[in-house]
């Protein structure tokens, strides 16, 4: 990225990256970005807020042993407190990373505010909010989103669609990812119809990257 926020950014991820070499948030991280700027164009909201809470929001992971991870989430989760460590611990992990930056100190409390509730708050405070909460909810429609929680809940890629298809209208909040998720899911079941799912069904490195 060309532009001075847009190093700014980078900088954040690269300091951000340690913590993002689990659970495939790597490549989670760099397509929940993509929808984010796609949402800001359509809804607006502050960039400077929701792109660092995006690159940010699942750093608390690395708190919380691989071993317990599909207790915290996804179709089968059993054990929701998991979800509350690993927010509690991003935040932290986000603000000592902002503060190291000299980020602003307004927007390093909005965005640690964002991380604090990015799973488990119903409400959303702001529509900075919503749009991490849509963005980090839509690479699951993504083609390697798909391809790789279909693998880790065990579930072939057509029941996997199903259950993310039943789950536009109670997960999102704006109608901009409402719309994105149904054509995901469209583009999705299309490529399934056809020939033999390309190799990103593959399982996650411990990198945190797709093979």
């Amino acid at each position: 990225m060309k532009s001075r926020r847009g190093s700014t950014y980078q900088k954040i991820f690269e300091l951000a990256r340690p913590f993002l070499q689990i659970r495939c948030n790597l490549v989670h991280t760099r397509i929940a970005r993509r929808y984010a700027l796609k949402l800001i164009e359509r809804e607006g909201g502050d960039e400077e807020v929701i792109i660092p809470a995006i690159l940010l929001h699942d750093v608390g992971w690395m708190a919380i042993p691989a071993s317990l991870h599909l207790q915290a989430f996804g179709p089968k989760a059993t054990n929701p407190k998991l979800m509350k460590i690993h927010e509690r611990e991003g935040a932290k992990i986000a603000k000592a990373i902002l503060e190291t930056m000299g980020y602003p100190k307004e927007k390093t409390e909005e965005i640690c505010r964002i991380i604090r509730g990015h799973d488990s708050r119903k409400r959303p405070l702001s529509l900075n909010d919503r749009i991490v909460k849509d963005a980090d909810k839509l690479w699951r429609y993504s083609a390697r989103g798909v391809a790789i929680d279909a693998n880790r809940f065990n579930l072939s890629q057509p029941a996997w669609l199903a259950y993310l298809e039943q789950a536009i209208g109670r997960w999102f909040l704006t109608d901009s990812a409402k719309e994105m998720a149904r054509r995901e899911i469209a583009r999705r079941k299309k490529g399934l119809s056809g020939a033999r799912p390309r190799a990103l069904d593959r399982p996650c490195l411990k990198g945190g990257d797709p093979r």
